[in-house]
């Protein structure tokens, strides 16, 4: 089966990578001529429009920003309303609200295409390594069909039910994340605030019950003050504002949203999501 690929952010120039070295043939489309040079130097082929990679390609994968961004590919630019798309597969990989979702498992439906919602959890890092988790919504049919193509990108993918299910499950993760990420933030300024050192609440956390691998990924940002984005803050703000959308959250939940969304109000959106620990650190100052 050919692939074609929208899409090479940080995320999605690993995958289509990783695709590649396990010897599938691979169209790549991407709204800036810059990049792919990587995919190309692997055997991938760069085409010119959305149109061109839909003809030339069997199953068609999208991993971009946001819902604007999705809509643009299948609405705007009506990918899926082309007679080529016909008998195709579209896997958006992107994480977006469920109604986006569901909303182009139907257009699929009307013109005689299918449709999988399957979002990744995992960062640059696990996506480099192959060692994502895939979250599957829409028939079941369609995704034993392709499941075979997210094996040399992820550890393990999950088929979770109806269109929309992989939108709802990756918010549902992203929701526990961006908690743990501001528990995390607010232990560690509670403990310096006492006057422990950060290096020693960081040590007793990591080796500790409640010891995560993310809090031991994010040791190193938190004791150099440095948050390189792994995976932006913006983004986190933005799931969890889809969340908030979706359905009622608990307490935590409302709290970790509207402190993301003022971190990123306060400029912090392109640093890594760790960087909760700044937006805290100025409420505190207050």
């Amino acid at each position: 089966m050919k692939i074609g690929w929208i899409g090479l952010g940080n995320m999605g120039i690993p995958m289509a990578m990783n695709l590649l070295k396990a010897g599938y043939e691979l169209n790549f489309y991407n709204r800036t001529s810059q990049k792919g040079t990587e995919l190309e130097n692997l055997g991938g082929v760069r085409t010119n429009s959305l149109k061109e990679l839909v003809e030339n390609s069997d199953i068609i994968i999208s991993m971009v920003s946001d819902d604007n961004a999705v809509k643009s590919i299948y609405m705007e630019n009506k990918v899926i309303e082309h007679g080529s798309a016909l008998g195709k597969t579209f896997i958006d990989m992107s994480t977006v609200s469920p109604e986006t979702s569901k909303l182009l498992s139907s257009l699929a439906d009307k013109h005689g295409a299918n449709f999988l919602d399957a979002p990744v959890s995992g960062s640059v890092q696990p996506a480099k390594e192959g060692n994502l988790i895939v979250l599957v919504g829409g028939k079941k049919e369609t995704y034993e069909q392709v499941k075979d193509i997210f094996e040399p990108m992820s550890k393990l993918s999950l088929y979770l039910g109806q269109a929309g299910s992989g939108s709802n499950a990756k918010l549902a993760i992203n929701l526990l994340l961006g908690i743990t990420v501001q528990g995390i933030a607010e232990s560690v300024l509670f403990a310096e605030q006492q006057g422990i050192k950060v290096e020693d609440m960081l040590t007793i956390i990591n080796e500790s019950a409640v010891g995560t691998a993310i809090s031991k990924m994010k040791t190193p940002s938190i004791i150099e003050n440095e948050f390189p984005a792994a995976f932006a803050l913006k983004h986190m703000a933005k799931d969890l504002r889809l969340a908030n959308e979706s359905g009622e959250l608990e307490k935590m939940g409302h709290s970790a949203f509207q402190t993301y969304q003022k971190a990123l109000e306060n400029g912090f959106g392109d640093l890594d999501v760790m960087a909760i620990i700044k937006e805290l650190s100025v409420e505190k100052t207050k």
